[in-house]
């Protein structure tokens, strides 16, 4: 197989994401209850043979780097190769921040040269998939491609979403539109990428492009540069905005997902805390769920992904949401198309997202539309409080004793941050 190491882009904001990336980088939200999006990449990288894994860090990255360590539960703790955490850095020609996934690898040039593969693997730290790149690699290889891209087709409509391309003869790149508002073709960039080395150092090296989608792309397909596809077949998902992330996680509770984590062939490792096993309470009811270790479920849940130390009180029910890590759902209480963020505690009785109101969040309309409440981490909602549809309570907001607000009702559109407890 041609030898190439892989350089994983983990420092973008994810803003999309709302109260999800306020207090953690984009890849590492949690995803599908056990595992952070970062396990994805990384997974596929170890599952196809490639033991040379850079991360380039930059936003919030504490959880992150606390997530991957030293790459152990990938095999990546080598002396040889292995795991590298490439932060951003000051001094020298390229030190500084970066401004976007092409001039973070420019600015850690000096890492790419260092290595002895021939050909840089560049993958995306935040979508969701299960892939193989022995076969794009062998492909680059066979044709002699300057830079082999990762493609699939997508929804006609959410083609405004993806940098679209247009294939000649023998899969080579002839055109490249970024989030074009219309177009005929849906064939989507996957955001991954195999270059070969010396064309990729040369390029950044002679130029300061910004971003691989944006820049260097089009720049080398309308160059003098053999651009080709590798059409990828399989499930993938760019979960960068509130609405996709969960209806992804809300995927894996069909009878047969597209996302297939329980195939022993291609496993999705992660770094796991020891928990006890999940525990169901004599009265309780659970229907079409994912549960994961160390969740405690006296009450009702349907149809939901409940995450690692979850606990549901008796009395409490949960629907058609995502509830991450450690958050407590005290009795009687009613949550329905939430996601709520590690740490939150309902109190007993409250109702999170209650009644037929489908306001816009006021705040960002464009994040937050279709009835879901997002609650940030460390929240805590008073007993007998009602928070309606489309609603934001920014991380660490407390709602009843303690709190500034008299109300116990938060109507649907509002948004809640700590300046306004």
């Amino acid at each position: 197989m041609p030898k190439a190491f892989a350089m994983i882009m983990a420092g973008g904001s994810g803003p999309a994401l709302s109260v999800l990336t306020e207090v953690r980088a984009e890849s590492a939200v949690g995803f599908a209850g056990k595992f952070r999006l970062i396990d994805f990449p990384l997974s596929n990288c170890v599952n196809s043979d490639i033991y040379n894994v850079a991360v380039l860090t930059q936003y919030r990255p504490h959880t992150l780097n606390a997530h991957i360590g030293t790459g152990t539960p990938w095999d990546l703790d080598l002396t040889s190769g292995g795991m590298h955490l490439l932060q951003p850095y000051q001094g020298g020609p390229y030190g500084d921040w970066q401004r976007g996934t092409a001039d973070a690898v420019r600015r850690n040039l000096d890492f790419v040269m260092d290595q002895n593969e021939e050909n840089v693997l560049i993958l995306a730290g935040d979508h969701i998939y299960l892939m193989d790149y022995r076969p794009m690699l062998r492909q680059h290889a066979a044709s002699g491609s300057d830079l082999t891209v990762a493609v699939r087709r997508v929804n006609p409509h959410e083609t405004h979403r993806y940098g679209i391309v247009s294939v000649g003869s023998d899969d080579r790149i002839v055109g490249f539109e970024e989030k074009p508002r219309r177009t005929r073709g849906n064939l989507a960039s996957m955001g991954i990428y195999v270059f070969r080395k010396k064309v990729l150092v040369d390029l950044l090296t002679a130029t300061e492009p910004v971003d691989f989608g944006r820049d260097v792309l089009p720049a080398m397909i309308g160059g003098a540069f053999k651009v080709q596809a590798h059409v990828f077949p399989g499930y993938w998902a760019d979960v960068g905005t509130v609405q996709s992330y969960w209806e992804a996680n809300m995927a894996l509770l069909s009878e047969n997902p597209a996302l297939d984590l329980y195939d022993p062939s291609w496993v999705v490792h992660t770094r796991s805390l020891e928990r006890g096993p999940v525990k169901i309470g004599a009265n309780a009811q659970v229907h079409g769920n994912l549960l994961s270790n160390g969740c405690c479920v006296d009450g009702t849940v349907h149809r939901s992904v409940l995450s690692p130390g979850v606990r549901v009180a008796e009395g409490a029910i949960v629907q058609d949401s995502v509830i991450l890590r450690d958050v407590v759902i005290e009795a009687g209480a009613v949550v329905d198309r939430c996601i709520i963020d590690r740490g939150a505690v309902v109190g007993a009785g409250a109702q999170v997202g209650s009644g037929d109101d489908n306001t816009p969040n006021l705040e960002s309309p464009e994040v937050l539309s279709s009835g879901l409440t997002l609650v940030g981490r460390g929240c805590r909602i008073g007993p007998e409080w009602v928070v309606g549809r489309n609603v934001i309570l920014h991380p660490g907001v407390v709602t009843g004793e303690g709190g500034k607000k008299k109300s116990r009702l938060i109507p649907s559109g509002a948004s809640l941050g700590e300046a306004a407890r």
